[in-house]
């Protein structure tokens, strides 16, 4: 590759567009954006790039698995404009927050292995605050075995009673309500729903990837699809990691190559 360059190899649009399964305008838009250094021209107007450009956009291309599109395109650009520390502080971002996401599901892995079937049943009490009321604590609740409300579970989870009643706008936990009181009523099942809920938020997933997860866990009765996303989740950040490297790898050649041609 420093042979070619250093050689003055001259490449046309489509010679790097084709290399990458792309098209010339997405090569064009590359280089507008930051990504690959300024082109050559012709004495008729006509962009030219080298082996050097060719890099440059290997070095992208393998960067966005990892950190993602606008994290790739911020990091190629500090290269291009001769601020390599900024690269290297947003690629250590990446590692950083890559990290962060493997504690977080190590925590819910550890959460889930804690869940123990829960024990509803509270005495019922006459304060005058009604178990659907935005209290959080259990004075002045009112519940029967086997089922609680929506105050003693909120405080259970250590959340408020709007997230609840949010979450089962979102369907991932559906209360019965009392047919004299009209409060929600949360049995055995919802609470663990909504313990897997609040687990899965922690560990990052949104309420609409929950919703059917939860679905399937309360059509089989069990944790089994819950562990099956937790194993896919360590799946895709394993790929994250070694898409990190990958992408390490083509940037440090980038590197390298944009030094000789200095």
């Amino acid at each position: 590759m420093e042979r070619n360059l250093q050689s003055g190899e001259r490449l046309r649009p489509v010679d790097l567009a084709r290399g990458h399964g792309l098209s010339t305008q997405a090569v064009r838009n590359y280089e507008e954006a930051g990504i690959l250094p300024a082109a050559g021209r012709t004495p008729h107007g006509y962009r030219t790039y080298t082996p050097l450009h060719a890099v440059a956009l290997g070095a992208f291309l393998a960067l966005v698995p990892g950190h993602g599109h606008r994290t790739a395109t911020s990091i190629m650009r500090a290269v291009n404009e001769g601020t390599v520390d900024e690269a290297l502080r947003l690629i250590d971002a990446g590692h950083a927050q890559l990290l962060d996401d493997r504690r977080t599901l190590q925590a819910v892995e550890n959460a889930l292995r804690d869940l123990e079937p829960v024990t509803t049943s509270e005495p019922a009490t006459d304060s005058g605050f009604g178990p659907d009321s935005n209290s959080g604590t259990r004075t002045g609740t009112r519940s029967f075995s086997g089922s609680t409300f929506i105050g003693p579970l909120a405080e259970r989870l250590g959340i408020r009673p709007a997230t609840l009643r949010k979450w089962e706008r979102a369907g991932l936990v559906t209360p019965r309500r009392d047919p004299q009181t009209g409060y929600r009523v949360y049995d055995e099942a919802d609470v663990r729903d909504a313990r897997l809920a609040h687990q899965l938020r922690r560990g990052g997933y949104l309420l609409e990837q929950i919703a059917p997860l939860v679905a399937q866990v309360r059509a089989a009765g069990g944790l089994e699809p819950l562990e099956a996303a937790l194993s896919d989740w360590r799946g895709r950040l394993s790929a994250r990691g070694r898409a990190m490297l990958t992408g390490a790898a083509e940037l440090e050649a980038y590197l390298r190559l944009r030094a000789v041609a200095a």
